[in-house]
């Protein structure tokens, strides 16, 4: 199998609904309004959101996130990835009745579980929610900086793009800034370019989450590829919310011949019905990649990574 790395998943998103129907039966709860036939129902963003904050609210204790990091990263090993990096939310972790320090903990134990088992490796994003408010996510920035977790490498905002402006959330990144955390937001996926140019303006990334509506503006593609900030493209997301109409349609293969830096991940693969070896698959299949150009989105990947230099090289040295 090809080596395979990930930029952009959200952990709770990243629960498959057979773990989600355990954990319903667990805690007492319906899930039939959201899963039918073993798969997430939904039909636009705003149920999409609904479905995940339901899953999402039974994980509750440090084990079941554990369970959660662990079953999510072993699988991913086994479809042949390397490294994984995902979003984590204290948010979600307080609405679920769980100290964001509790949560954070459960996730690192699981991530150092799979780590044991199959050797991957992997690194936790702390991200606010536009839709939970600027001080939640100023509140979020800050517990990412004081916790004291070495797999916390990295800080973003995500959630209702339609919400919010890029402006509100610059105390918040210069939290995480300063103290030395990796710098990545949501933008360009439902909104279009203007959202793109207020997070270089106002959030200076280095990467962005989707960024693909970039391509409805040149002038802002040929930035993005001369000052080489990496998009986490994620077609199979793009596809199901109705971004782009189809494969045929997404402009990844445009992105990337403008000399974009343009990386593959899942998002929020069961909702999508995708994976990470499904997006491999999709760029095979439908943007022409064959396994050399595969190899070069997995280093742009961790080159992009936020990880120390030593480990970098040990994931470079396994492409």
């Amino acid at each position: 199998m090809l080596p395979k790395a990930e930029l952009h998943c959200h952990i709770e998103g990243a629960a498959a609904p057979e773990l989600v129907i355990r954990q319903a039966r667990k805690y007492n709860e319906d899930v039939s309004k959201i899963i039918k036939d073993g798969v997430f129902v939904w039909h636009d963003f705003t149920s999409f959101l609904h479905a995940f904050d339901v899953s999402a609210n039974l994980f509750r204790t440090e084990d079941d996130y554990a369970l959660l990091a662990e079953h999510y990263l072993t699988g991913l090993a086994a479809d042949g990835a390397i490294y994984s990096e995902f979003f984590t939310s204290p948010d979600h972790a307080s609405q679920a009745g769980l100290s964001p320090e509790a949560y954070t903990n459960g996730l690192a134990e699981g991530m150092r579980q799979a780590k044991a088992k199959t050797g991957i490796e992997s690194r936790m994003i702390v991200t606010g929610v536009r839709h939970c408010g600027v001080k939640s996510i100023e509140a979020a920035a800050q517990f990412a900086v004081d916790h004291d977790e070495p797999l916390i490498t990295g800080f973003g905002v995500a959630g209702e793009e339609r919400m919010g402006h890029m402006s509100e959330y610059v105390k918040a990144f210069d939290i995480a800034r300063d103290a030395g955390l990796g710098i990545t937001i949501h933008a360009g996926e439902l909104v279009g370019p203007q959202s793109v140019y207020d997070a270089l303006e106002f959030i200076k990334p280095s990467r962005i989450g989707h960024g693909v509506r970039s391509i409805e503006d040149a002038d802002l593609v040929k930035r993005l590829a001369d000052e080489q900030i990496v998009l986490e493209v994620c077609p199979g997301s793009n596809i199901s919310l109705s971004v782009f109409p189809s494969f045929a349609d997404h402009p990844f293969p445009k992105l990337r011949d403008a000399g974009c830096i343009v990386t593959l991940s899942s998002d929020d693969p069961p909702y999508f019905h995708t994976s990470l070896a499904r997006e491999y698959d999709i760029a095979r299949e439908h943007f022409g990649l064959g396994d050399e150009d595969l190899r070069a989105v997995t280093r742009a990947s961790i080159d992009a990574a936020f990880v120390d230099e030593d480990t970098r090289a040990e994931l470079l040295a396994k492409i």
